[in-house]
């Protein structure tokens, strides 16, 4: 007969190997061989760590284990090597410090499983702040919890976790903050990572630019792993955590956008954008008339944007665009060659914001670059609230608007701006948007606007 001693010096041998099994003997009334997708998630975040691959993307439910694994996970591998360097991330200092606090205790527990399984690894004394402390053996720190608006200065890691960067969907609606967000991850987290680094982002897939976004778009060779509390089947990920029962009850007066992206990955912009996939034209229709419309940049942070468009048939044809945050004495030589090249016949120029002087010189850049007036140029003042605008002409500018073949990849910046603009919540840019409204009233209000605009230059 084995004795007792025996046995539990196997299960600390086992745990000190696999991630998995020390989660079981960590929490084993969470981490049970019937929670497949807990396993699953465990076998995958250590595959990782022992593969050559930087960066990891987990999306999983809320109360699903997310940050109770994580925290575990940076456990098992301060255990596995005392010389890890540990950086978490989360949308505030004080989930990130609990994060910090709930990994240091465990491993300060005297008589505990840690110690049991990993008797080597030891807090250091002297460095134990609840953020940022050190393991005995090392000079410098093991761990450092941050935030967007914390500090980062002074420490350098092997492993970078972000857990839970996206508070609420007010947050994900807004569009500065997501901006934000990414900024801190490429000018300040990734500035701290240290040679053969990795990077593990956990979080609610609230919107398709958020930082998972981000990340699964821009890097190559990024694994992910995607839960989603509702299966295909109708089934649920885990009865255990969450049946079907109960998140109908929890779901029943939640709004639809905000479920689909807590429970099922489902990001909440997909439905909260303005626009839906935009028509493209196969082939021009016969046109007397070729017009343009153009808002000049506000700001030095707005765009310019210039859009040519043929009408026909109460829909409007683009041509070119031009969408760009150079100065005017770039823009208004573009937008003048563009009408010329384009045989534009009538060109509004919003008058607001210095756009009355841009009009002028973009007219005698035509007459005196290209030597013609076939290009008639109008001053155009604009009173009505931009936001409204917007709002009001989204769908008919959706069905009614055709985009010239591959507009995605010859006007990138413009195709970004209309495909993530929001219906609610702050936007970062709105001149795309803008014109397009402004084609809209040329086109489908004709009426209401006849009178006012017709003053030449």
């Amino acid at each position: 007969m084995i004795p007792e001693y025996v046995k539990e010096q196997a299960q600390h041998e086992l745990a000190r190997r696999s991630f998995w099994y020390y989660c079981k003997l960590k929490a084993p009334d969470f981490y049970k061989d019937n929670r497949t997708y807990l396993k699953d998630m465990c076998n995958k975040l250590q595959e990782f760590y022992e593969s050559n691959r930087k960066v990891l993307v987990i999306n999983l439910p809320p109360r699903h284990g997310k940050s109770r694994t994580a925290g575990l996970f940076v456990q098992w591998l301060l255990g596995k090597d005392n010389k890890n360097k540990v950086m978490t991330g989360s949308y505030n200092e004080t989930l990130s410090g609990s994060f910090a606090k709930q990994v240091r205790d465990s491993i300060q527990e005297t008589g505990g499983l840690y110690e049991k399984v990993f008797p080597n690894t030891k807090i250091k004394y002297g460095e134990a702040s609840m953020s940022k402390w050190a393991l005995q053996g090392n000079e410098e720190a093991n761990y450092l919890a941050t935030s967007p608006t914390g500090t980062a200065t002074g420490f350098g890691c092997s492993l970078m976790i972000i857990d839970d960067l996206i508070k609420n969907s007010e947050e994900a609606y807004n569009e500065l903050t997501l901006n934000k967000q990414k900024d801190w991850f490429n000018n300040t987290m990734l500035s701290r990572t240290e040679t053969g680094f990795k990077i593990i982002i956990i979080m609610t897939r609230w919107c398709t630019n958020d930082l998972a976004g981000y990340i699964l778009d821009t890097y190559d060779d990024v694994e992910h792993i995607n839960y989603k509390a509702v299966q295909e089947d109708g089934s649920m990920l885990c009865e255990d955590i969450l049946n079907k029962e109960d998140y109908l009850f929890k779901t029943k007066e939640m709004n639809d956008d905000i479920v689909e992206a807590n429970y099922n990955q489902t990001p909440i912009d997909v439905k909260g954008k303005l626009y839906g996939e935009f028509k493209v034209w196969q082939e021009l229709p016969k046109y007397s008339i070729k017009k343009n419309k153009t808002d000049t940049a506000d700001t030095g942070a707005d765009f310019l944007c210039s859009i040519n468009y043929i009408e026909y048939n109460q829909e409007a044809y683009i041509t070119d665009i031009i969408y760009t945050d150079e100065s005017m004495e770039a823009t208004e030589p573009m937008v003048a060659e563009m009408l010329v090249n384009d045989e534009v016949n009538v060109a509004e120029i919003e008058s607001n914001n210095g756009g009355r002087g841009f009009a002028r010189n973009v007219e005698r850049i035509i007459k005196e670059q290209y030597s013609t007036n076939r290009v008639q140029i109008k001053s155009i003042p604009q009173t009505k609230n931009k936001e409204s605008r917007i709002l009001t002409s989204s769908a008919w500018v959706n069905n009614h608007v055709y985009m010239p073949f591959n507009w995605k990849n010859k006007y990138p910046k413009f195709y970004k701006s209309v495909s993530s603009y929001m219906k609610k919540g702050k936007n970062e840019h709105d001149d795309a948007e803008d014109v397009l409204a402004s084609i809209y009233e040329d086109i489908a209000n004709k009426k209401q606007m006849q009178f006012g605009y017709n003053r030449i230059i």
